[in-house]
């Protein structure tokens, strides 16, 4: 069986190809792919040719961990879930031929059974946003295990992830964080919390600080807006080495924790929000585009600053 994938040929240089699908198994399914999103985190990366070493890394791939389809075939063995069910995928390696990093940006896709999240039929496109409000989940959860939740109170970036970030905080009755953002477009669309450029802000007790702006140089900053024994989660993905000035760090007797992936109790969370509709997801998905236009899609993900999220619509 052959299905459609957007495959990185190389940095900056893609093709829409007919790839041959693994076979599948008893416990897998075939998923009808109606939306998969572009990730301006690692797949930035990926499509720059910039990522760091990687296991698997190379080119041609086939990108994607943000796709929504709906099942059109189930392996003899697969119980739970039925034809014409929604779903969410954090990828596939089923595709042939090629490296999948994460395989999820494709027309059909072969997964096994327990890698799908089933979804009200409501959420349609917005389903995509599942792993990334996962992933800003785990910033809460991430080496606090017993400890209770650590909420920010100041997020460094309102792109998407950092929106996310801030409507869980209000969405969990907590103090409204602060939200820097440097670039002036990207300053409107808060929701119940203030975004402020940081040249503003002369605050220097947060407890517990959020980046997701991928800035390498991010920490020597914050570190001197912390309070006494605060912290800094790093959130973002970052191509260069991070380093910070010890002595205010010892001072503050800081902690520094990094939120990489998400968990299974993180994926549950925030599955649970996007049913009973506890977190906002309006105006996070900004951009659409046809498989066959892809090469423009990624352009515009990551060279227009008012695109948050860019989605590949795969329905005929």
């Amino acid at each position: 069986m052959k299905a459609k994938a957007i495959v990185f040929e190389a940095p900056k240089s893609l093709r829409v190809r007919e790839l041959e699908l693994a076979p599948m198994g008893p416990l897998d399914l075939e998923v009808a792919v109606s939306f998969s999103g572009i990730s301006t985190g690692t797949e930035r990366l990926l499509w720059k040719g910039t990522m760091p070493p990687f296991p698997g890394l190379s080119y041609p791939l086939v990108p994607g961990y943000e796709t929504v389809g709906t099942i059109i075939e189930l392996g003899a063995e697969v119980s739970g879930l039925q034809k014409g069910d929604l779903v969410f995928l954090p990828g596939s390696y089923a595709f042939q031929g090629v490296q999948n990093l994460f395989g999820g940006s494709g027309a059909r896709l072969v997964v096994p059974h327990d890698r799908a999240v089933k979804l009200d039929h409501s959420l349609g496109s917005k389903g995509v946003l599942l792993a990334l409000a996962a992933t800003a989940h785990h910033v809460f959860t991430v080496g606090r295990e017993g400890a209770g939740l650590a909420y920010p109170d100041l997020i460094i970036g309102h792109g998407i992830m950092g929106r996310l970030l801030a409507r869980m905080v209000v969405a969990a009755g907590k103090p409204a964080p602060v939200v820097w953002e440097t670039q002036a477009i990207r300053q409107a669309g808060a929701l119940g919390y203030d975004v402020i450029h940081p040249d503003q802000d002369t605050r220097k007790d947060y407890r517990c600080i959020c980046d997701v702006s991928g800035d390498a140089g991010i920490l020597n900053l914050v570190i001197l807006k912390m309070a006494a024994g605060g912290e800094v989660v790093l959130a973002g993905f970052y191509k260069q080495d991070l380093a910070f000035a010890y002595p205010p760090a010892f001072m503050r007797e800081a902690t520094i924790r990094v939120a990489a992936q998400w968990k299974k109790h993180d994926l549950e969370a925030v599955v649970a929000m996007f049913h009973d509709g506890s977190l906002p997801l309006e105006g996070l998905i900004t951009h659409f585009e046809k498989a066959d236009q892809a090469q423009h899609a990624y352009e515009v993900a990551f060279g227009d600053p008012q695109c948050l999220k860019m989605v590949i619509d795969w329905t005929d």
